[in-house]
Formats: structure tokens, C-alpha cells, sequence
């Protein structure tokens, strides 16, 4: 038995051989044969079109030519080399008829759904918003207040709490609505007519809150039969208005309106 070894100088990074020989008269001497590695093929790394990319193809600086004696000239490219991006990751695969269109029913129905919910839910946080700025329910109803005329007699005054405020209703007799028609409007500090206090001459609705610092004046008292507030000495006539002392203004006329025989205040 002997063995044989052979290797290639220049060639060694590409093959080596070994041979063995065995003597034997019942079989025939091996050959062994060179295997050659198969060449791998890499295939280039593909360029990507994007617009950083191509930005950078770009020419940098000014772009100028120079003709003629120390003469500029801009110089305009043509756009026939310029790179166009590959969109064949977004085009239709090969085969896909003209009419094909992607399933977008669903896509439809989320975006439509979440828009209606969106909404709804906007909408109960505005009303939630608004509601919550509105009047309370015993506020609103203490805003109105109906009185009956029928129970004030003739020449009384009756007081009645309204928004937390005395209201005062007089039922007005003859006699006072002349003298309060025929004042002069011109000597009064807060100059006012009568009817525009009085829509109806036997009624007056004002508020019972002096104007001078807010007490209470007292009903069918003072130097003009109407009201007098004794803390500071104020004096109004039989419709409201201001004769004598420190208020500044009338009493205040809220809004009223006459229904029949109840009257309706706020």
C-alpha cells in the first residue's frame, strides 16, 4: 500500500488531490478524480430610487459656463438624464385584469363606523358641556311667577318673592293714577312717564329693593304716599319713581305681561 499526495502552487486555493493505490488481485486499483467547487454568482445590490437618492445625484453650487472674454452664461440641462424611481413594488402583478380593484368594503366600514362614533361622542360631550352651564331646575322655576289680581284689593300693596327678591304689586286707585300722571317729568331726578312704568294704569309691578344701598322700603308710607325706605330716608311716589332722598334711580320694573286676570312676571 502506498499513497500519493499531490498539490498545485498556484492553483492550491482552488483544488487538491489525493491519491491512494492499494494492491489487491481481487479488485481493481481506485482512481480518485478532482472536484472543482462551482463558482457563486452574487447578484448586484440593487440601487434605490428615492429622493434622497436621486437628491444626491443633483449637480452642488452654481451651474455656469463661460464663453466669449471673461463672459458668464447660465446653462440649462436637459432633463433626458435624470433617473425615473422604479414603482414596480406598487403595480399590478402581471396577469390582474384592468378592472381588478382591492376589497375595500371593510376598510370602508371601519373608517365610517369610527366617524360615526366620533361624533356621537362629541355631540353628548357638548350637550354634557352646555347642559351643565344652564340654570338649575329650582332656579327655572322660581324665573316665572304668576299672581292672581283678583286677590288684591283695591289700593293695597302686596308683596311677593320672586328670584329671591321682593316683588311689589299695586292695585292703584283712581285718584293716584291722576296725580301720578299729571307729575312734571322734568323735576324728577330719574326722569320717567307714568305709563311707561304702568302698562296698565291699576297695576303696578315693580321690585321692592331701594336703589340707594338695597333695603326694603315700606309700602303706602312717605311724603308721597308710595314708599319710603327708612334706613336712609329715600322717598318714592305711587309709581316707583324717586321724589326725595339719597336713590339714585326708580325702583326697578321687571318684565311682566297681563293675561286675562293673572299677571306674569320674568
Amino acid at each position: 500500500m502506498f499513497a500519493v499526495a499531490s498539490k498545485s502552487g498556484s492553483l492550491a486555493p482552488f483544488f487538491s488531490a489525493t491519491s491512494q493505490c492499494v494492491a489487491s488481485q481481487a479488485r481493481s486499483t481506485i482512481v480518485a478524480t478532482q472536484h472543482v467547487a462551482e463558482k457563486v454568482i452574487v447578484p448586484p445590490p440593487q440601487k434605490l430610487m428615492t429622493n434622497e437618492s436621486l437628491g444626491r445625484l443633483l449637480p452642488k453650487g452654481p451651474l455656469t459656463a463661460v464663453s466669449g472674454v471673461q463672459g458668464k452664461s447660465f446653462v440649462r440641462f436637459a432633463h433626458t438624464d435624470i433617473n425615473v424611481p422604479d414603482f414596480s413594488e406598487y403595480k399590478r402583478p402581471q396577469g390582474t385584469p384592468e378592472n381588478y380593484t382591492t376589497p375595500k368594503a371593510f376598510s370602508y366600514m371601519v373608517v365610517g363606523g369610527s366617524g360615526v362614533a366620533t361624533a356621537y361622542i362629541a355631540k353628548s360631550l357638548v350637550t354634557q358641556f352646555v347642559s351643565s352651564m344652564s340654570a338649575s331646575a329650582d332656579v327655572l322655576a322660581l324665573a316665572k311667577i304668576e299672581v292672581k289680581l283678583a286677590d288684591i284689593p283695591e289700593g293695597k300693596n302686596v308683596t311677593f318673592k320672586w328670584r329671591g327678591k321682593p316683588l311689589f304689586i299695586r292695585h292703584r286707585t283712581q285718584e293716584e293714577i291722576e296725580n301720578e300722571v299729571n307729575v312734571d317729568v322734568s323735576s324728577l331726578r330719574d326722569p320717567e312717564h307714568d305709563s311707561a312704568r304702568a302698562k296698565i294704569p291699576e297695576w303696578l309691578v315693580i321690585i321692592g329693593v331701594c336703589t340707594h344701598l338695597g333695603c326694603v322700603p315700606i309700602s303706602n308710607s312717605g311724603d308721597y304716599g308710595g314708599y319710603y325706605c327708612p334706613c336712609h330716608g329715600s322717598h318714592y311716589d305711587a309709581s316707583g319713581r324717586i321724589r326725595k332722598g339719597p336713590a339714585p334711580l326708580n325702583l326697578e320694573v321687571p318684565i311682566h305681561e297681563f293675561q286675562d286676570d293673572i299677571v306674569v312676571v320674568g
